[in-house]
């Protein structure tokens, strides 16, 4: 009985570090493309979606270190996420400040490309996460930023869709704003359950 069950867990820490290692290579590529086209089209929202996917992929490395790990290690692992998360968050909003007060516009196209490359790699994520045992607080993090990316990527996409029809760059700015805003609470989510997951540990 013992024996089946350790050989069962050591199947599911298998399978939880291998989805965070394809999660963690899909979403360093993808900080890459849309940070890069972001820069080149002036888009806010592309810009904020390729930082949170860097704080992803920061995050999936520091989780992929406590699958093995006991309780405490796990909530202090999710403990590092959503400080990482609060803090790229926050630089979010200081860059749509930042461009609020320039000039560049956006372009509605490549946007809406680069969202929905995007959106299809957060989904295949999230889909995977949702194999895993959510009662583990370090993968509860990783699905709960993951969702929250799926959502990020559909509100690029509709502020791609609506700066192409409109031509009005500010589109693109609430959406930046919004994704930074969101990011923020999602990595309150990941430090509140945290917090409650190392008060259990004692």
């Amino acid at each position: 009985m013992t024996d089946c069950a350790c050989s069962s867990a050591r199947t599911d820490t298998l399978a939880q570090r291998r989805v965070l290692r394809i999660a963690l290579v899909l979403n360093a590529m993808m900080f890459i493309v849309e940070t890069g086209a972001g820069l080149v089209t002036h888009s806010t929202g592309l810009i904020a979606d390729g930082i949170d996917m860097l704080a992803d992929a920061s995050t999936y490395a520091i989780t992929l270190t406590a699958v093995r790990q006991g309780a405490r290690f796990k909530a202090n692992a999710a403990m590092t996420s959503g400080t990482i998360l609060l803090l790229l968050g926050l630089g979010v909003l200081a860059e749509v400040g930042r461009r609020y007060f320039g000039a560049e516009q956006p372009e509605g196209p490549i946007m809406i490309a680069v969202g929905l490359v995007a959106l299809m790699v957060n989904a295949a994520v999230l889909r995977m996460l949702g194999k895993q045992n959510r009662d583990d607080v370090h993968i509860r993090a990783t699905w709960i930023f993951t969702r929250a990316d799926v959502v990020a990527n559909a509100a690029v996409i509709v502020s791609g869709l609506t700066v192409l029809l409109t031509g009005n760059r500010y589109f693109d700015l609430l959406v930046g704003l919004g994704i930074g805003l969101f990011v923020i609470r999602e990595a309150l989510e990941i430090l509140g359950d945290a917090g409650r997951a190392r008060k259990l540990t004692g």
